[in-house]
């Protein structure tokens, strides 16, 4: 069950990444529940940091 859960947590993290990447709104996050918005918000963060500092390119 652990396992389960971590997996999930990564996958919001890495799809909040992509979204941030993407450039999308951060309003635009598809969580409800604590842990998973706050996953998805923080690979959010990470991914348009990298996108502002020229990591990635759209």
């Amino acid at each position: 069950m652990k396992r389960q859960k971590r997996d999930r947590l990564d996958r919001a993290f890495s799809k909040g990444f992509q979204a941030g990447v993407g450039g999308r709104s951060k309003e635009l996050c598809p969580y409800a529940n604590l842990d998973s918005r706050s996953q998805w918000l923080g690979g959010w963060r990470e991914g348009v940091d990298g996108r502002v500092n020229g990591l990635f390119n759209k």
